[in-house]
């Protein structure tokens, strides 16, 4: 490991620097893993049981490419920059747009600077953001919906800094998440009672459309979709569901694949995200108006146009305000271990608005109002004959 440190770090000097040096860039010269600089770097490297040697290499690297600075800030930790960071899969979705806004009302209301940075998805950019945000000494870190949230944790506790995994879990930080299984029954069962009637077999199920099946919400939402199919009808869903992404076009492929196995639309659709809504919209919008008559739509995500479609949507939202203030009563107490703390999210029936602070934008600390807040409620959408 030596040599090759050694090796590596001759080919450095010789490159001119390209602008600050983060641990990312260390840790690419050298070899070396970026949690293993972290500890290098933060002196942590002793209980990471990291040779001296290997930790004195990667220190004199880190000089030489004048991360000096950034080391003694690290090492430490005593002076707070003021910043508070979150990084999240994307800005353009609703769900994490709503989050990161609350985010910054959170951090502006304590006199700090929010720093939110978009990954889409990716482990190799989640890494790298994580590891450019802890060079700028960022005082916490919130880690929004990434792929593999324990890795992210390892760099971060290399360098002791406090972080909490918000709608996502992970295995080695404390978690916040919203109740994927409790909401996709109440979402599984308001669709089957809502359905129309209809004399096809195939078009008289309710489907699941979109998401990633080896993501955490979606196994959760699919074992609920399950379970509420079982009880309620008998049956095995396994032939039900078509997750195989988050990616708007593989719903679009998905929904159409579907209708042409089955003769049209069905009379129900669990559509499992914004991202898969999207998809799903762009093939509807092939469709003729009639084919809307004997349908009703459930889509795990939130947005209010959607509650005003030409066909009933059944939408349950996340409760943005509480995760993120659940999130910050982590990051300012001593919680220990990797507790995952699970918020009901809300049912909103079709042509009914949510009033929550966070749909508003209102929100920030002491915003929060209970649920006896809830002024008006749609009636109960009942089922429909089939068109003749």
């Amino acid at each position: 490991m030596q040599r090759r440190l050694a090796t590596k770090s001759k080919m450095s000097s010789k490159r001119p620097s390209a602008g600050k040096t983060t641990i990312y860039d260390i840790a690419r010269s050298t070899g070396a893993s970026p949690s293993t600089v972290s500890a290098a770097l933060s002196g942590t490297w002793r209980s990471r049981r990291i040779k001296e040697s290997t930790a004195l290499e990667i220190q004199r690297l880190a000089e030489e490419q004048g991360y000096t600075t950034n080391m003694q800030a690290r090492g430490l930790r005593k002076a707070r920059s003021g910043l508070v960071g979150m990084v999240l899969p994307a800005h353009f979705n609703r769900f994490f747009s709503s989050m990161s806004q609350i985010f910054e009302s959170h951090v502006r209301a304590r006199g700090m600077c929010p720093v939110v940075v978009s990954t889409l998805r990716d482990p190799a950019e989640e890494r790298r953001t994580v590891e450019t945000l802890i060079s700028y000494a960022v005082d916490s870190l919130f880690i929004v919906g990434a792929t593999d949230p324990d890795s992210l944790s390892d760099i971060c506790a290399a360098v002791n800094l406090k972080h909490v995994n918000v709608d996502l879990p992970g295995r080695k930080a404390p978690s916040v998440i919203s109740n994927n299984y409790n909401g996709a029954r109440q979402l599984t069962r308001e669709i089957l009672t809502s359905m129309p009637r209809s004399s096809d077999p195939l078009r008289a199920k309710a489907y699941f459309i979109g998401g990633a099946q080896w993501d955490f919400a979606t196994a959760e939402r699919i074992r609920a979709f399950k379970d509420v199919i079982a009880e309620e009808r008998g049956e095995n869903a396994d032939d039900l569901i078509r997750a195989r992404s988050y990616n708007p076009d593989a719903s679009a492929t998905d929904v159409r694949e579907l209708c042409e196995q089955v003769g049209g639309l069905p009379t129900g659709l669990f559509i499992n995200s914004a991202f898969a809504f999207e998809g799903v919209l762009k093939y509807f919008s092939t469709l003729p108006p009639e084919a809307f008559n004997n349908i009703v739509v459930g889509c795990y995500d939130y947005d209010p146009f959607a509650s005003f479609m030409h066909f009933p949507v059944i939408m349950v939202r996340q409760n943005v305000d509480r995760l993120i203030a659940e999130a910050f009563r982590i990051i300012e107490s001593d919680v220990h271990g990797a507790p995952c703390l699970q918020i009901e999210p809300e049912l909103i029936r079709p042509r009914t608005l949510s009033d929550s602070p966070g749909e508003t934008f209102r929100a920030g600390p002491g915003s929060e109002r209970g649920e006896g807040s809830r002024k008006t409620r749609a009636k109960k959408h009942k089922p429909r004959e089939e068109a003749r």
